[in-house]
């Protein structure tokens, strides 16, 4: 009888062991109409999964006892037991519940649709899109998704184009916060230019591998309440991939047909003409590698691995400033050093009219002679904009641990290493008619600075999430950190003359961010029809620092000032004659004698007033360092309740208390009321609260800027400096808004969503930066500036934006495919509403000092420097192995407001001759963008994408403002058409 238990026992457990082992399931998921490709196949209770092929087709391992769940957009979810079946074959009701996918953005109860919400949010599935998109980023994905998204990547402005600032609804980039798996990213470490109007730190996405995102959402509603300062324009929340025992790699290689329009008609003369055509054809090639695996573990955890490589080359767009590059000094050998000894800078000339040729001399007394003797085009001695070179690396992490079997708790962590430099145009071709920039020996052409950034960030999150009794809580700490090494090379600084370095290190920028967040919900399903209560509290410290450059990167040296050997020493040169400076003309005293430096070994003469600093870009100098920390303490308290099935309220309060700005409330409240169930109205109201970046209040530097080509050296001082106490400047206060949104909701015909969104965000004290002051408008700066110009980080006017947004979403079955339209919109106006001056010690009337202190340019930045309309119609169809995506992008008109009078000359434009602004408006743009996709097998596909297909430029500048770019660059950018073919490889 013994026997006979123990051998039961044995076939049992045998016969157990065996209906659970892991077994390979093979199926085909379809709709009444045809093969479903993009459903997710999921096995229950693990995060292993896969999605459906172009004909439906799945392939996937799980245990025999298993369940597997299919679910997909626009369809009722299926579970169905495996049951040992090695062929499972689904087929999927459409169901309009189903017709968005639920989103945790805005809200920290129960999760929605998007239609569900009380404010409005954007769901862009990367993880499905990217693999017909062009774009290679996820900023640009958003822009080409999103309308209300934009993020001008400058083709330009020195440090600005390390980073392509993001912005939601024509506000800053600091005022948009965002968040990863609902974690704040942590921003760069620089200050940088925005489209929008002043500069601001801003999240770099680059550091984000495209690889690594399963969706973006987009909440479009001021959230300061609910996730703290930054939030008042709204919030994006990065979510990343799962583990889905699944490895995806793609390879991606594309280039700008750097084809320019037909300009023919236009007032630019032929010869600049020849220039923009004066190129190698392709340009801008760029080559990317991207990687995702995912694995399950056991009791139900997960690991996501993730990379990106891309490297690109150049896209060069030269400039056609006209600008003279030799001048007749040099061009006849008339320039001399400090000693006055002469400068031999045209030897072609003296073998010239050594040979006794007049005609070759006469030819080489011009610019153009010149240049030709020298083998030199106008694009070489052209000012480069368009796409800087770079390299990028990223790899990222998403993991989740159960802490038991028996716990509903687990450990999760994410994070991200990443690399990136940059090689970046912004700098203008110094002309060797530039005398005090200008050495023979180093550079007798002249030469293009270029600048370069090395980057490196880390971003690092832990936690620990689960449930006490009823309450699920989460206790998180979350890490980042961006170091950006400045560099410059094909530079030098002047005044220190043939001892200067070409290669100079400028500085180092760090921005070091700690959040810990502790947070609580808990359900109650019996409170009316839903009650959820959430509080938390949030604690971060902030580091900001700038190191210093080497010396000569900041220095003033002396090379071309005399200093006397002995008591009065006349300043005369080996001729005879007095010292010439710069300009050519003789150093005489008021008789018109050579001037006399009365002491040996003391006095001293400026004779030739090099310029200091190294060209273009002045390294940071010891003034300028700084080591600055900050705390914020938060609290916060988030109520939300279903009232009835069809009335929905949620409200939100938060407190947040800063070390350098004191406490402060915010509060936010939301309703949606279902009318029926096909229609439904929502709206919120709330106040936010953005307390100035530790990048703001303390970032100091001395900058050259260009005036008809002519440079001037200004300094963008602290607030806490002398300068700014003696003129006046205040210290920087919080920027405080007031959000009102209304909108409706739509599902008609169980295919079609719509949503309509108004807003309006009034914001005070807005951050803005002063023009430049002299001691000329503020005599009591001269003993601190001298002939130098200083501007300020000010609380500047007060701003407001308003407009209608609008999205509509239409899945269809045609035919035997999938057709998939979008059609999204906004319609907005942005208005400064007035300066904020104070009484600042100058001699300015009160006109002219609001005029200076809030710089016109500055304002028509904000109102018009970004489309206030945008439209975005894409349609996607996949049939059998084939995908393919078309999309058509409108872009409003953009204008550039002058901040300066001068001279008009453009013909094409009012006013010739007379004194002006040169004011522009950029008429509206429309491109295009394609991707198609062919399945090849199941694990291999190949893709094609266009963006800007038809290669559409926007406008010309009109003639007086081409001194760097050609073209408006806050559309589409005037790079022209990119072609690109993808690889993707899973298995």
């Amino acid at each position: 009888m013994k026997k006979i238990l123990t051998l039961s026992f044995l076939l049992l457990h045998t016969f157990i062991v065996v209906q659970a082992q892991e077994i390979t399931i093979n199926g085909k998921v379809s709709d009444a109409q045809g093969p479903l490709p993009g459903v997710n196949v999921m096995v229950k209770g693990t995060t292993k999964g896969v999605i459906t092929d172009f004909d439906g087709l799945y392939s996937i391992t799980a245990d025999s006892d298993a369940t597997l769940v299919y679910s997909f957009i626009g369809y009722a979810k299926l579970e169905i037991p495996v049951n040992s079946k090695t062929t499972i074959n689904a087929i999927l009701e459409e169901s309009a519940q189903q017709l968005t996918e639920t989103i945790v953005i805005g809200s920290r109860g129960q999760a929605r649709t998007k239609l569900q919400t009380a404010a409005p949010v954007d769901v862009i599935s990367v993880s499905k899109q990217a693999i017909n998109m062009p774009q290679l980023d996820v900023g640009q994905l958003l822009v080409a998704s999103a309308p209300s998204f934009t993020a001008v990547r400058s083709q330009g402005g020195d440090l600005s184009a390390s980073v392509t600032p993001p912005s939601l609804r024509g506000l800053g980039p600091n005022q948009l916060l965002v968040l990863v798996n609902g974690k704040r990213r942590h921003s760069g470490a620089q200050l940088i230019s925005s489209a929008t109007g002043g500069s601001a730190n801003s999240v770099d996405m680059d550091f984000i591998s495209l690889d690594a995102i399963d969706r973006v959402e987009v909440l479009r509603d001021g959230a300061s309440a609910q996730y703290g300062s930054d939030a008042i324009a709204g919030v994006i929340n990065i979510v990343t991939r799962k583990g889905t025992d699944k490895f995806t790699t793609n390879y991606t290689a594309g280039f700008y047909t750097n084809s320019n329009p037909d300009i023919s008609d236009s007032n630019i003369s032929q010869s600049d003409q020849d220039l923009l055509n004066d190129t190698d054809g392709a340009d801008g090639i760029t080559h990317q590698l991207g990687i995702n695996y995912g694995t399950s573990l056991e009791n139900g955890g997960y690991l996501n691995v993730a990379g990106t490589y891309r490297q690109n080359e150049a896209a060069i767009r030269p400039n056609i400033s006209g600008a003279t590059p030799y001048g007749d000094s040099y061009l006849n050998n008339e320039r001399t050093d400090a000693q006055g000894n002469p400068i031999i800078t045209n030897p072609e000339l003296l073998a010239a009219q050594t040979a006794g040729d007049a005609a070759l001399a006469a030819e080489l007394q011009t610019d153009a002679g010149l240049l030709a003797a020298r083998g030199l085009t106008a694009r070489d001695i052209s000012t480069f904009a368009g796409l800087s070179p770079s390299v990028l690396g990223v790899v990222s992490y998403d993991l989740e641990i159960p802490l038991s079997e028996m716990s509903e708790s687990s450990f999760y962590s994410f994070g991200d290493f990443g690399y990136k430099s940059g090689q970046l145009f912004g700098c203008f071709y110094r002309r060797s008619a530039q005398t005090d920039r200008f050495n023979y020996d180093l550079y007798p052409n002249g030469f293009r600075p270029q600048m370069t950034n090395d980057q490196t960030n880390l971003a690092f999150t832990g936690g620990i999430k689960g449930k006490v009794g009823e309450w699920d809580f989460d206790f998180s700490n979350t890490f980042g950190t961006n170091t950006q090494r400045l560099g410059q090379f094909n530079t030098f600084n002047a005044s220190l003359q043939s001892a200067s370095p070409t290669e100079i290190d400028l500085g180092t920028h760090k921005f070091t961010q700690n959040t810990t967040n502790f947070d609580l919900s808990r359900y109650y399903p019996d409170f009316l029809s839903g009650l959820n209560i959430a509080i938390g509290g949030e604690f971060r410290i902030e580091n900001y620092i700038i190191e210093r450059g080497q010396e000569e990167s900041y220095a003033a040296g002396d090379a071309g000032v005399i200093t006397a050997t002995e008591d009065n020493q006349q300043l005369i040169g080996p001729d005879g004659f007095p010292l010439e400076g710069l300009d050519g003309s003789p150093i005489v005293d008021a008789n018109g004698d050579a001037l006399v430096l009365p002491y040996g070994g003391v006095s001293s003469y400026p004779v030739l007033q090099y310029s200091p600093n190294c060209q273009c870009f002045r390294g940071f100098a010891p003034e300028n360092e700084a080591n600055e920390f900050r705390s914020v303490t938060g609290l916060y308290l988030d109520l939300e309740l279903d009232v009835t099935d069809k009335w929905f309220v949620s409200g939100a309060l938060r407190t947040e208390q800063y070390s350098d700005f004191g406490g402060v409330f915010t509060g936010k409240i939301a309703t949606r009321y279902s009318i029926t169930d096909n229609l439904s109205v929502r709206g919120s109201i709330s106040n936010g609260f953005r307390a100035p970046s530790l990048q703001e209040l303390n970032y100091s530097h001395t900058f050259t800027f260009f005036v008809d080509l002519e440079p001037f050296d200004g300094t963008l001082y602290p607030n806490s400096s002398q300068v700014a106490k003696t003129i006046g400047i205040q210290q920087l206060q919080e920027e405080r808004s007031t959000n009102i949104g209304l909108g409706i909701t739509a599902k008609l015909f169980n295919k079609l969503d719509l949503s309509i969104d108004a807003f309006q965000i009034d914001i005070k004290d807005r951050l803005f930066s002063t023009g430049n002051f002299s001691a000329g408008n503020a005599p009591a700066l001269e003993p601190l500036i001298g002939a130098g110009l200083a501007s300020f980080r000010i609380n500047g006017g007060d701003i407001s934006t308003k407009g209608i947004e609008i999205v509509a979403n239409y899945s269809e079955r045609v035919g035997e495919g999938m057709l998939n339209l979008n059609v999204s919109g906004l319609l907005s106006d942005r208005t400064f509403e007035g300066a904020n001056v104070p009484d600042l010690n100058t001699v300015l009337t009160d006109q002219e000092l609001e005029d200076l202190y809030i710089d016109r340019a500055v304002i028509g930045a904000y109102e018009q420097g970004v489309p206030n309309t945008q439209f975005i119609a894409s349609a996607t169809y996949s049939i059998g192995k084939w995908s393919g995506m078309l999309r058509g992008n409108y872009f409003g008109e953009i204008a550039r407001i002058d901040d300066g009078i001068g001279t008009l000359t453009d013909a094409n434009f009012p006013n010739v001759g007379e004194q002006g602004y040169s004011d522009q408006t950029f008429s509206a743009q429309v491109t295009s963008d394609l991707g198609i996709t062919y399945k090849a097998s199941e694990n291999l596909a190949f893709t094609l994408t266009g963006q800007n297909i038809f290669n559409n430029y926007p406008d010309l500048y009109r003639s007086e403002e081409r001194g760097f770019y050609l073209y408006g660059n806050a559309q589409q950018g005037s790079l022209g058409a990119f072609y690109s073919v993808r690889a993707t490889l899973s298995f």
